[in-house]
């Protein structure tokens, strides 16, 4: 199932709006320059910030995301028609040799199972040519992020292109290392209507991470601090053995 804020159609369109502060996508094209990767996979890719700027700089990018109502929006931003779409799950991508497979934000995470995570990394490995690479990141569970999710600390008012006025804000649901459920909850003030988000992550050690990349058939070539988010969030780097 597709978290309601990506799959409801009145909920991706304010997504954008939501999470407007992309200055974790910095470090990514950076890492994109680093690694010298000339074509892209993008994992999770939701509405498509990060594909049309890799876009925007010349890069081959398929993007692929579960969420129909996300790709809709992905669609309708300028340099989205130079971005392959696809409506699926990585496996659907196939073996298109890319250098890079990237899942930015809490893509990584989103995958609870062991069945599914490994899934997808097998299918990351396939969408990979031989020298190519896996980057992605995930919250450091010691940080305890979570204790922030709450209304005090996540409401916010958003006026909307159509006039009405939305307040939204995150409720922790559940705790239950290493699974953490939430709820976004968005109001909408003109329409008097109310609509809500179930959300849960998957907090992995470095240690499994490693196991389960190996499992998968790939080395880790480093672990890194997220540069945008330092001591909060592990940025892992990887390659096909």
């Amino acid at each position: 199932m597709v978290d309601a804020l990506f799959a409801d159609d009145r909920l991706a369109g304010l997504y954008d709006l939501i999470d407007d502060d992309r200055n974790d996508l910095l470090a990514y094209l950076g890492i994109v320059d680093e690694l010298g990767a000339a074509s892209v996979v993008d994992v999770g890719c939701g509405t498509g910030t990060f594909a049309c700027l890799l876009a925007s700089r010349g890069k081959r990018v398929v993007a692929v995301d579960p969420a129909a109502a996300s790709l809709t929006v992905a669609r309708r931003k300028p340099g989205a028609g130079d971005v392959v779409w696809v409506h699926g799950d990585a496996t659907a991508v196939g073996p298109v040799e890319a250098d890079l497979v990237t899942m930015t934000g809490n893509v990584a995470q989103v995958f609870t199972s062991d069945a599914s995570w490994a899934t997808t990394l097998s299918a990351a490995r396939t969408a990979l040519g031989p020298d190519g690479w896996l980057v992605f990141e995930t919250r450091d569970a010691a940080r305890e992020a979570w204790t922030s999710w709450n209304r005090a600390a996540t409401y916010r008012e958003l006026s909307l292109p159509d006039g009405d006025h939305v307040t939204t804000w995150v409720e922790l649901t559940a705790v239950e290392l290493p699974l953490v459920s939430f709820r976004h909850v968005f109001r909408f003030e003109a329409r008097r209507e109310v609509l809500t988000s179930d959300s849960t992550l998957r907090f992995r050690t470095a240690d499994e991470l490693v196991t389960s990349l190996d499992a998968a058939g790939f080395e880790v070539r480093e672990i890194r601090d997220a540069p945008d988010r330092p001591g909060l969030e592990l940025v892992v780097l990887a390659q096909p053995r």
